[in-house]
């Protein structure tokens, strides 16, 4: 039952972010033009690994941003993600504004491996088991480069 269910419980979690949902206290923009400037995230489970960036990298990404992330390996898979050295995202003390906040698990509540901001990009993040959640978060103020960050598979140790 619980297999069953779980791919339907991410996709439902994936799917919520991709819509367009924005942070409390703000109006979801609706016309098709500016719709797309709001979404950001995915859910990708590419066999040979791939690439994901914040938005607009190189440039400066927009402010009031939270974008979600979902790697998935193939079963007895493990996930390396390594961040690119052309790195920045407002620094504050304990990431407390923007931040990549990345967990060892498909959702929020997965165990968390860290929390990331500054000018440093993070070490080689190594995940225990088939899935990443990764969340960019940029406040209102203070925009800067942003990230790209490359992930492939390992079998699982």
């Amino acid at each position: 039952m619980l297999g069953k269910l779980f791919p339907k419980v991410v996709a439902s979690l994936v799917i919520f972010h991709l819509s367009g949902a924005t942070k409390k206290g703000t109006e979801k923009q609706t016309t098709s033009e500016t719709q797309k400037s709001v979404q950001c995230g995915t859910w990708t489970k590419h066999a040979e690994g791939g690439i994901f960036t914040s938005p607009n990298y190189p440039s400066k990404y927009p402010p009031d941003r939270e974008c979600i992330y979902i790697i998935e390996a193939a079963p007895r898979q493990c996930i390396e993600l390594y961040f690119d050295e052309k790195y920045s995202i407002e620094p504050s003390w304990e990431c407390k504004f923007d931040h990549i906040e990345v967990r060892d698990g498909p959702f929020g509540f997965s165990p968390i491996i860290g929390r990331f901001c500054g000018q440093q990009n993070p070490p080689v993040i190594k995940s225990s088991g088939r899935f990443l959640w990764i969340k960019f978060f940029a406040d209102g103020e203070l925009e800067s480069m942003g990230f790209s960050a490359r992930y492939n598979f390992t079998p699982e140790y």
